[in-house]
């Protein structure tokens, strides 16, 4: 069989028989959940998005009081009669139009929704808190995992009574948040997508984003914050050190970060020069950034609870830091991790996490898993029910992940090996892929990773039976060449084979 292209038409029209124009669709029936408005409007075609009925609807859900916007377009010809279910950024359940318009020039209807908590990515202050000082759980679940599966059930019933048929196929396609949701979606619903795209998955986040507070801790413990210069040049020692581990010349990517065993204390004493000025390396910056790689520790510094940050990654992310008018400078925690302190775990919004001390990191830590993991975790490692619905599934992680650290995704896949059986089980149904060099989602990227997301992959793989042994990946370099590379099944690696440009695909083979 052909392999399938993402736009490739499952020979339906726009309108079928027993469809109706946009300002027609009939509300769908979302249990749980009451439709309190529904409009359907034409928009023409511009600036690359076809013509379509863009159909609005608000749910709510009885006892909540919330007004969840979703978002549903339906191309007005040349539909491909597939659905694709669109997630969202950092505290955003849904980006709308950055999702949905190239979703409706491929061919697809597509969904978004807001989940009732608005579309800011970095801050929930507008809902995360009741007037009584308390945590807004109804809001925080639907964020979580209700408000998506309410979408998808919304939007296949608009579909069908758009179209007159309901669509041939459904697909997650999404990153970070919507990785997480993607599997949320495999592990709650799991017979509401054929195929599923979860690219770089935000999963654990009970875990990983208070994780994401530990290079700031290391900082204001050692009152020693680092500049981006000095965290970039040892991200640049680790990579020329592990750079050709995996054989081949020198391309400033490491194949394995997790076998890179670079030490930053031997970059002590050396000099870099930041903005015009010169700086030298000392112990205790060496230290911070071992620490960081490390990962946390307890108190005691015996017991590491979660991931450091891969060697090859950007740490300037999750160590940046900032300089007062006075001149004084002090930690700037990442966005979601601050706000998830100061909103979800401490209840108070002037908290200041960079002053957080390794004892009271501990604490957090313990009390965000007690507290929210049944919530937000998304780690049920059973997928057996989607695999049982036939359900296919992919994740890509690049290993350079400056924000989500890939060994989140180890951490799950490998407990979703122990639960279905083994590795050889899983891979019938799911399969995880990592880019080395690749950052968070393709941004920051220095290495190659999927332009499609790998939805063609996933399509390919539920329409024709046909499972991806690689996953094609590509990118233009800072000297204007294209790198491609197969990125390989995990547990297997890429090793050069000796001959041919390093950059092209073919050169590259994988290997347990």
């Amino acid at each position: 069989m052909a392999t399938l292209t993402v736009g490739t038409s499952a020979s339906m029209a726009a309108t079928a028989d027993g469809g109706v124009d946009c300002q027609h669709v009939a509300a769908p029936d979302v249990p749980g959940a009451t439709v309190e408005s529904l409009t359907g409007v034409d928009k023409p075609a511009a600036g690359g998005v076809p013509a379509r009925c863009e159909v609005d609807l608000y749910l709510t859900h009885p006892g909540v009081g919330d007004h969840v916007r979703v978002a549903v377009w339906l191309p007005s010809s040349g539909w491909n009669g597939r659905y694709q279910g669109t997630g969202g950024a950092s505290w955003a359940a849904g980006v709308f139009d950055f999702y949905l318009a190239p979703a409706v020039a491929q061919g697809f209807a597509a969904a978004s929704t807001d989940a009732g908590t608005g579309t800011n990515q970095a801050d929930p202050s507008s809902w995360a808190l009741k007037a009584d000082g308390t945590v807004n759980t109804e809001l925080l679940t639907n964020f979580a995992s209700r408000s998506v599966h309410d979408m998808t059930v919304a939007a296949k019933q608009v579909i069908t009574s758009f179209y007159g048929k309901a669509p041939s196929y459904s697909y997650w396609n999404s990153c970070s948040t919507g990785g997480r949701q993607g599997l949320m979606e495999a592990q709650r619903y799991p017979t509401d997508y054929n195929g599923i795209v979860a690219a770089a998955p935000a999963i654990n986040e009970d875990r990983l984003t208070v994780g994401g507070l530990w290079p700031q801790v290391l900082m204001n413990e050692s009152h020693d914050y680092l500049s981006s210069c000095k965290l970039n040049a040892f991200t640049q020692a680790a990579i020329a050190q592990c750079d050709t581990r995996d054989g081949a010349p020198a391309d400033g990517i490491i194949e394995q970060p997790e076998d890179c065993d670079y030490d930053p204390h031997g970059l002590v004493g050396q000099t870099v020069v930041c903005d015009g000025q010169s700086s030298t390396i000392t112990t205790t910056d060496a230290d911070v950034v071992a620490g960081i790689w490390r990962g946390p520790t307890s108190p005691d510094g015996r017991h590491n609870p979660w991931y450091g940050m891969t060697r090859g990654a950007a740490l300037d992310q999750v160590a940046a830091i900032t300089t007062d008018s006075d001149g004084t400078t002090h930690g700037a925690p990442f966005p979601v991790t601050d706000t998830w302190i100061r909103y979800f775990l401490k209840k108070q919004p002037s908290f200041d996490t960079s002053t957080v001390t390794r004892g009271q990191f501990a604490q957090l830590f313990v009390q965000s898993q007690n507290e929210y993991n049944k919530i937000i975790g998304t780690d049920d490692p059973d997928l057996t029910a989607f695999r049982n619905a036939g359900g296919k599934m992919i994740t890509w992680h690049g290993q350079a992940d400056q924000i989500i650290t890939p060994l989140n995704t180890v951490d799950y896949i490998h407990r979703v090996w122990s639960t279905i059986g083994s590795a050889a089980d899983t891979n019938s149904f799911y399969r995880v892929f990592f880019a080395p060099g690749a950052g968070h989602c393709g941004l920051g990227s220095y290495g190659p990773f999927p332009p499609d997301n790998g939805l063609g992959a996933v399509m390919n793989w539920v329409e024709n039976g046909q499972a991806p042994a690689t996953l094609p990946a590509a990118m233009v370099d800072g000297s204007g060449a294209t790198v491609t590379r197969n990125l390989c099944l995990f547990p297997q690696t890429a090793h050069y084979d000796g001959h041919g440009d390093p950059k092209a695909a073919a050169s590259y083979h994988c290997a347990a």
